[in-house]
This record gives structure tokens, sequence and C-alpha cells, in this order.
């Protein structure tokens, strides 16, 4: 059953709307990545009641694997980790491995840092959840794959941290997460102990929750609006920057498209 509601949720076509010119072979890879990390989404999601130190175990585990440190993810989702962790490891240069490293720790903290909340009852403030959506998205993750996924030499480490590199990536990451909030709002009420913008909106302002949608749609439409100049703002790039900068939309993009077909959010 759950094999066939993973199946159903089209994640191999979510990493080819993202990455619309990766090779095959490398959207293998990039699906195998992709389905690890909605496997422990769901498996951080799945008590009733969040358990925080399992998530952190949890957490530790991958990054020792990915890290190349003692002790690992044990189980199947370490072994799924390992093989798709192979090629990115085998191709890819150091410092793009410690940018993916890191991206991933990011993420994986933010996640334990929702689990500590869900548990302790705690319902984040707007601006405090903005700032943790950015990690439990993923968004910066799948950023920092548009490289392997070009098959070319990765982004230069002053671009890739370019304050305005940085700040349109930033946008890019909280426009597919806010559209994901809004679509997912009926689902997260019930489950996400106030973990979703309107959500926090709503609480925050003691509005009902139509009046917060209204509120974060405006608030999507004009980082929308925004996202241009910020593209624009970004240092002179070349090939792999242009690269980059593309893929950012295109991740905002395919996750909008994607969203509407996966079974994930019918």
């Amino acid at each position: 059953m759950y094999a066939d509601r993973l199946a159903e949720g089209g994640i191999a076509r979510y990493a080819a709307r993202l990455y619309p010119d990766a090779t095959p072979d490398d959207l293998r890879v990039l699906s195998a990545l992709f389905t690890w990390f909605f496997l422990i989404d769901d498996e951080c999601d799945r008590a009733s009641v969040p358990e925080p130190e399992r998530v952190r175990a949890l957490v530790g585990g991958a990054l020792s694997l990915l890290s190349g440190e003692d002790g690992g993810l044990p189980g199947p989702l370490g072994s799924m980790l390992a093989d798709a962790w192979r090629e990115p490891q085998r191709r890819m240069p150091e410092r793009w491995q410690a940018r993916f490293v890191a991206a991933v720790e990011h993420h994986l903290n933010g996640v334990v840092v929702e689990a500590r909340n869900k548990a302790n009852g705690h319902r984040p403030a707007v601006e405090e959840y903005v700032e943790l959506r950015r990690a439990t998205s993923a968004a910066y993750v799948a950023h920092t794959l548009i490289d392997f996924a070009a098959g070319d030499d990765p982004v230069t480490e002053s671009f890739y941290y370019h304050p305005s590199v940085r700040a349109f990536s930033r946008a890019g990451n909280d426009l597919l997460s806010w559209f994901n909030d809004l679509l997912s709002l009926e689902r997260d009420a019930a489950t996400s102990g106030g973990h979703n913008l309107v959500l926090a909106v709503a609480n925050e302002r003691g509005t009902p929750l139509a009046e917060a949608a209204v509120v974060t749609r405006e608030r999507w439409h004009r980082t929308m609006r925004h996202l241009p100049a910020l593209r624009t703002a970004a240092p002179p790039h070349g090939l792999a920057g242009r690269r980059y900068l593309d893929g950012v939309e295109h991740a905002v993009r395919g996750t909008m498209d994607w969203s509407y077909e996966s079974a994930r959010y019918r």
C-alpha cells in the first residue's frame, strides 16, 4: 500500500521537472535522492506524537554516512542513501560535496526543530516559521544538485555564496515553500501543529484562515514580482552561473506543476 502511494507521488517526474537537461542515468540518481528525502519526511511524521530524539538519531546517521564518518544510517534508509550518494561522491569535487552536505545538514536540522516544536506544542510565529521553512523544504538541497544534473563543473564558491545569489536562492525557496503551504493547508491544519505559513499568520494575527490565506498569497505574489530584480543583481556568471539561476527558477515552477499532479497533495 505504501509502495503504491510512493509510486503515485510521481517523484521521478518531479526530479525531471527540476532538472530537464539531466541524462537518464543522472535522473535515476536524482530520483533516488528525492525519494530518500520524501521517505525521511514520512518517517519523521509517522508518529501521532513526534519523537525528536528518534528524528535526531536519523539525522545524525544520515550526516555521518554522507561525511564518511563511522556509524552511518542503518537499515534500508541507510542502504538507499549510500547507493544514491555513490555517483555524486565519485564524480563531484570535494568543494561541491561539502556544499551538498551542508545543505542536507541545514535541512535535517530543521526537521529536528519542527519535530521538537510539535512535541512541545510550540506554534512558531510568522518570521520564525519562514526561517524554519527554508530548512524543512529541502529546496537548498535541490539547488545544490543543479550542478550535478548539469554533468559539468559546479559554480564557483564566490558565485554560489555571493549575497545576491543567496538572496535569489532564498526567494526561490520561499516561493515553492509557500505555494506548498497554500496547497496543503487543509491537511496541515489537522496535522502540522501550526507549521504552515497560513496557520502561522492566522495564529499571530488572530484572524480566520481565509483571511490569513489572502495575506499569504499576497506575500507570495510580492516575492514573485521581485524575483527578476534579484536575478539581475547576481554577479557576472557565465554558463555555469546562468544554469544555476535557471535551476532555481525550474525548482519553483517544477514544484508548482508537480504539486498539482502528485498524489501526495490530492
